[in-house]
């Protein structure tokens, strides 16, 4: 299936479904939606980091420090989170991704989506899908927090990084 036909929730600003559409129209017309956010540790605890592809529908070829997606219609954030983290890693019967927060994306063009924080461990060996993830590793957070002002991020991954941090520091 083409990513632009699948069918997504429309959200209002209080995060109820108010209508669905599919997800090319909706990006095309700005229509609040909902997506999940993942961030993946080995066992030794680094983060896994990519870089997207040339022909992902948004943000093509940007480093990223989550897996996630957008959730189906009738989907919920946690089944999202689960099938996201599970096909961007190429791994099957990852631990179900812990629930952290949820925050109202808004990336000052008018466009908004409700976005769900989860982290999860993931001890297998990772084969991230070809058609999503150009180059990965896992970074220790230092090494994430040197790249950040080096490497171009997908701007709502960023957001959602930076409120990670405030999330853990108790603010």
């Amino acid at each position: 299936m083409n990513p632009a036909d699948e069918i997504l929730d429309v959200v209002d600003e209080h995060d109820r479904v108010v209508g669905r559409r599919p997800r090319g129209e909706a990006y095309a017309r700005g229509l609040r939606h909902r997506c999940v956010f993942v961030q993946a540790r080995d066992a030794a605890g680094r983060l896994f980091v990519h870089r997207r592809t040339a022909g992902k529908l948004v943000f093509p070829s940007l480093y990223d420090m989550f897996v996630g997606g957008v959730v189906g219609a009738g989907e919920s954030y946690d089944a999202a989170a689960l099938r996201e983290a599970e096909e961007e890693l190429g791994v099957d019967g990852l631990p179900r991704p812990e629930f952290l927060f949820k925050f109202l994306y808004e990336d000052g063009a008018g466009n908004s989506w409700w976005s769900a924080v989860y982290e999860v461990r993931c001890e297998l060996p990772v084969r991230p899908q070809a058609e999503e993830v150009q180059w990965y590793d896992f970074l220790s957070e230092e090494e994430v927090e040197r790249r950040l002002g080096a490497w171009e991020w997908v701007p709502d991954g960023l957001a959602a990084y930076e409120r990670l941090r405030a999330f853990r520091a108790g603010r």
